[in-house]
């Protein structure tokens, strides 16, 4: 069961390079603390997966790279193919110089309509390669251009063509302080664009990945490739394979096995007024939980405590809302990896954050004009508000 990966903009090409490197590493990783024939098992479950091999015994990565300008793509593609170990195919990239800034409207309404048929066909090239296709892995930033609202566009369009097929897409939420100054007007356009029509959304705060890197591994002059190559570590220790006990490695039809969606009991749901989103919650109330153990004494480790059922909303019991693989195949050169995937009331405060700050320069009107002038009506606006702030009832909800 192969992905195949589409990697938007400068955030989404870069990390795609790292998240493709670190999977390669990892599977050509000679100390996996497993036998040979695991090893070996793994690495082919892995290939299968995220890359198709050419005649000469090079691995090609199943992706496709956009891009409005064609710098980042061309040293993306450099890049890998100078490693030696893993490259770009020659006509997985699709590039065009002009552009419109970070307008997120420019393109959603101009750059994708435009270029539609040449992406999708690139992506139809690389489906086409794979023997049996599991779905979409699609990398964006939801600040800037390209990678918001082309992201948005794409993943509509893929839920158009390939509507059985998994659309999974990994987002980098912007700093606080700000990146663009219209970051906050792009964040909830393309949040309520994915919301309709991606199946999973993997979030990763700038701000957070951030703290990791200063904390927790001393880095004092803290470069995006450090950031990145923090996600593309998080990101490849969770979707590389789990051994089944069987003699060989798989993968669910899921990647993450996990239950998404926002179900809200079928009544009785409390009132739910502004005050309720600024209450402290004692604990993140989960929808489901996913922990994923590898290397050494994996099958000892002790946790109950995700089993207990205050972690969860009344209306889900533990049973249901709680998933655990493990592996004794090492994650790297790691002698122990753990890696969480959550879905809960994490996000409610940042996102309450964004809607607010995003609805404040919206009632001034400032910078409307810049995404009219593109086809985005206030109506678009207004319906992105009321979608996200729908969801932000329904996550606080959890906790009653």
């Amino acid at each position: 069961m192969s992905i195949v990966t589409v990697q938007l903009g400068q955030c989404g090409n870069q990390i795609g390079f790292e998240v493709f490197d670190a999977l390669f590493s990892d599977s050509h990783c000679p100390q996996g603390l497993c036998s040979k024939r695991e090893n070996e098992a793994y690495q082919a479950s892995c290939k299968e997966r995220f890359f198709s091999e050419e005649e000469n015994g090079v691995p090609i990565a199943r992706a496709v790279l956009v891009d409005m300008e064609p710098k980042v793509i061309n040293q993306t593609l450099s890049k890998a193919a100078h490693s030696g170990r893993w490259k770009y195919g020659q006509h997985s990239c699709f590039c065009q110089k002009q552009g419109s800034g970070n307008n997120w409207a420019y393109g959603y309404s101009v750059h994708g309509p435009r270029h539609e048929e040449s992406i999708m066909n690139l992506i139809q090239k690389e489906v086409e390669k794979c023997d049996s296709l599991n779905g979409f892995f699609i990398i964006m930033s939801m600040a800037g251009g390209t990678g918001s609202g082309l992201g948005a566009f794409v993943t509509q369009n893929l839920q158009d063509q390939y509507s059985n097929s998994l659309k999974m897409n990994q987002i980098i939420w912007p700093y606080g302080t700000g990146e663009v100054i219209v970051q906050n007007y792009n964040s909830i356009l393309t949040l309520s664009h994915l919301y309709r029509s991606s199946d999973a959304l993997l979030i990763h705060e700038n701000d957070a990945v951030h703290k990791i890197c200063a904390k927790l591994m001393n880095i004092k002059q803290i470069s995006f490739r450090d950031i990145n190559q923090v996600l593309a570590h998080q990101l490849g220790s969770v979707f590389q394979p789990t051994y089944s006990g069987e003699g060989s490695f798989h993968y669910r039809r899921n990647p993450l096995g996990i239950d998404w969606q926002v179900r809200p009991p079928l009544s009785g749901l409390p009132t739910l007024g502004k005050m309720s989103l600024n209450k402290e919650f004692h604990f993140n109330t989960s929808i489901a939980n996913l922990v994923i153990l590898r290397g050494k004494d994996v099958h000892s480790a002790e946790l109950g405590a995700f089993k207990d059922p205050a972690l969860y909303t009344s209306w889900l019991e533990p049973v249901h809302a709680f998933s655990v693989w493990k592996t004794q195949r090492a994650f790297s050169k790691y002698e122990k990896s753990a890696a969480l995937v959550s879905n809960s009331q994490f996000l409610v405060k940042p996102l309450d954050m964004i809607v607010g700050k995003a609805w404040n320069m919206f009632a001034s009107k400032a910078y409307i004009h810049q995404y009219t002038k593109f086809g985005i009506e206030e109506e678009d606006f207004l319906d992105s508000f009321t979608l996200l702030e729908q969801v932000i009832a329904s996550y606080c909800n959890l906790g009653f």
